[in-house]
């Protein structure tokens, strides 16, 4: 009985960790910020400028979550701030998503 409860509280763990999908309004919300606020730093294209490229290619060597954390953190020392205490995790795991070419 004590291993199939801790089977089933693990399993629910699982999926407690797993991303949750935004909503399709939140999806267009969050594509608007990548253009324009990220767009003002990394290129309205995302080719670069004042932060680095966020093109598919340039994201392939990092880890998606990685990527999220950076989102999430900033980069400290350099002018990449922290959007925390703007987005939800689930909404920095779309975004990396998105940037990394994984979704639309």
């Amino acid at each position: 009985m004590r291993l199939g409860m801790t089977l089933v509280l693990i399993g629910l763990g699982l999926c407690a960790s797993a991303a949750a999908e935004p909503s399709a309004g939140r999806r267009d919300q969050l594509r608007d910020m990548v253009a324009q606020d990220c767009g003002s730093c990394h290129g309205m294209t995302r080719k670069g400028g004042l932060g680095s490229p966020l093109l598919p290619e340039d994201l392939s060597r990092l880890s998606a979550e990685g990527v999220v954390e950076t989102i999430l953190e900033g980069r400290p020392g350099t002018p990449m701030p922290p959007w925390k205490s703007m987005l939800s995790r689930d909404d920095a795991t779309w975004i990396a998503a998105y940037l990394m070419g994984e979704t639309e």
